[in-house]
C-alpha cells in the first residue's frame, strides 16, 4: 500500500472503523437487486418485483437523510442501531410475507419500513473529517479509498445477491444483505473513539442542509449522474441480450466499475490543485463528454472499452463533491449533507432505469444509451449555471432566516 494510504491509518481505529464500514455498506448494492430476484424467483412477476425496488429506492431517498440529520444531532450509536433494526424487521417482514403468500400491500409495507436503512458510507467518511479534519491531504486520500469501496461494493453485492438467490434460496439474498448490515452497523458503533462528536445545539436547528448555498447544485447534479448510473447499467444488459451474448453483460459492467476504482485509488496518491469546485465542475465535464462514445459502438468488446474509459471521471469526480460538501454545510450538518448526495444518487438511478428501459421497448438498446448522454448533459448544465454557488465562505454560513452565524476555526473544512 502506498505511502497515503499507510498515512491515513496510522491513528488508532481507522482499520477497525473503515472495515466496519465496508460490511455495513453491503446492503447498498444487494438489497434492492435482492428483493427483485427474489419476488420474480417465488411469484414470476417481474411487474412487482420492479414496483418493490423503485418503492424502496424512494424510502430510502425519503429517510436517508432525516436518519443523518439525527445522527449529528445525537451521534452514530444512538440512531444507527434503532434505525437499522427497523430495517431488519422490515426485511425481515418481508420475507415472511413472501413465504406466506400474503397480499401484496403487505410487501409495499415491509418494503417502506426497509427505507430506514442507514447511509453507512456518510458516516465513515464523517469519522474521516473528524479524525483527518486538520490535514486536507489525508482526507482526501481517505474519500478517495471510500470511492473505491463504493465500487467494491457495486461489483461484489449484486453477484453474491443473485447467485445466493439463484443457487441457494430465493430469500437469501435479501437475508444477508440484512445481516451485513445489522453486523456492519454494531460493529461501526462500537467504536467509539472515532465516533464524531454529536451536535445537539448546532448551527440552523431544525433547518436541513439542504438549505445552505450550494447543496440544491450538489443534489441535482447527482440526481442527473445518479441517472447515468441506472441508465448504463439498462442499457447495457439489453445491448448484450441483443447481441446474444446476455451473460457478459456484468463483465461489461465491471469494466465500468473498474474504471473508477483504479481511477480512484491513483487520485489519492496526487495533491490537487486547484478549486474543488473548479476540479468538480471539470469533472463533471469530462464525464459528460465520456457519455458520448458508448452512443457510436457496435458490439460488447467497444462497449466494455469506452464504459472502461467514462469509468475513469466517475471516482475522481465523487472524492471532490464529498470535499464539496464538507465546505458547503455547517460540521454540525456534515453527516446529513454527504447523505443528500446518495439520495441524489439514488434517485437518479431509479429514473435512469425506467427512462432506459422505455426506449429500449420502444427503439433499442442502441438507442437507450442517449438516456445516460443526456443525463450527463442535464448534471453539467446544473453544474455549470450553479459554479457561483458552490464557492463557500469559509468562516460564515448563512441560513434560510437570513441569520448569519461564524463558525470557529475548528467548524471549517
Amino acid at each position: 500500500m502506498s505511502s497515503p494510504y499507510r498515512a491515513i491509518f496510522t491513528v488508532p481505529g481507522s482499520k477497525a472503523f473503515s472495515a466496519a464500514g465496508l460490511v455495513g455498506r453491503m446492503p447498498l448494492s444487494m438489497l434492492g437487486i435482492g428483493i427483485v430476484t427474489m419476488i420474480s424467483q417465488l411469484t414470476g412477476r417481474y411487474g412487482l418485483a420492479g414496483s418493490l425496488s423503485a418503492v424502496l429506492a424512494l424510502s430510502a431517498a425519503a429517510c436517508g437523510p432525516q436518519v443523518s440529520r439525527l445522527v449529528d444531532r445525537y451521534g452514530q450509536r444512538r440512531v444507527l442501531r434503532p434505525a437499522s433494526a427497523v430495517t431488519v424487521a422490515s426485511v425481515g417482514g418481508l420475507l415472511i410475507a413472501v413465504k406466506a403468500g400474503a397480499p401484496d400491500w403487505v410487501y409495499f409495507l415491509c418494503v417502506l419500513g426497509a427505507g430506514a436503512t442507514p447511509s453507512v458510507g456518510a458516516m465513515v467518511r464523517a469519522r474521516w473529517s473528524a479524525i483527518h479534519r486538520g490535514s486536507p491531504e489525508l482526507l482526501h486520500t481517505a474519500y478517495s479509498l471510500e470511492s473505491v469501496v463504493d465500487e467494491i461494493v457495486f461489483i461484489l453485492g449484486p453477484i453474491i445477491s443473485i447467485g445466493l438467490c439463484t443457487v441457494w434460496f430465493a430469500e437469501a439474498g435479501p437475508l444477508l444483505a440484512v445481516l451485513f448490515l445489522g453486523t456492519g452497523v454494531l460493529l461501526l458503533t462500537a467504536q467509539r473513539r472515532t465516533e464524531p462528536a454529536p451536535h445537539p445545539r448546532g448551527p440552523g436547528p431544525g433547518r436541513s442542509a439542504l438549505r445552505s448555498p450550494g447543496m440544491p447544485v450538489l443534489a441535482g447534479v447527482f440526481v442527473g449522474t445518479g441517472t447515468i448510473f441506472g441508465a448504463v447499467d439498462v442499457s447495457t444488459v439489453a445491448f448484450a441480450d441483443e447481441h446474444g451474448h446476455k451473460g457478459l453483460a456484468s463483465l461489461v459492467l465491471a469494466s465500468y466499475a473498474l474504471g473508477s476504482c483504479l481511477a480512484g485509488l491513483v487520485f489519492g496518491l496526487l495533491t490537487p490543485r486547484g478549486t474543488r469546485a473548479g476540479r468538480f465542475l471539470l469533472g463533471i465535464a469530462l464525464m459528460s463528454v465520456s457519455m458520448i462514445p458508448p452512443l457510436l459502438v457496435g458490439n460488447l468488446w467497444f462497449l466494455a472499452g469506452a464504459l472502461f474509459l467514462s469509468g475513469l471521471t466517475i471516482a475522481p469526480t465523487m472524492v471532490t463533491a464529498m470535499g464539496l460538501v464538507e465546505q458547503l454545510v455547517p460540521r454540525a450538518k456534515l453527516t446529513e449533507g454527504m447523505t443528500w448526495t446518495t439520495t441524489g444518487l439514488a434517485v437518479g438511478v431509479a429514473a435512469g432505469a425506467a427512462l432506459a428501459g422505455r426506449v429500449i421497448d420502444a427503439r433499442g438498446a442502441s438507442a437507450a444509451f442517449a438516456v445516460p448522454a443526456s443525463a450527463a448533459a442535464f448534471a453539467l448544465a446544473v453544474a455549470f449555471l450553479g459554479y457561483r454557488r458552490l464557492r463557500p465562505a469559509p468562516e460564515r454560513e448563512e441560513y434560510g432566516d437570513g441569520r448569519i452565524e461564524r463558525h470557529d476555526r475548528e467548524g471549517v473544512a
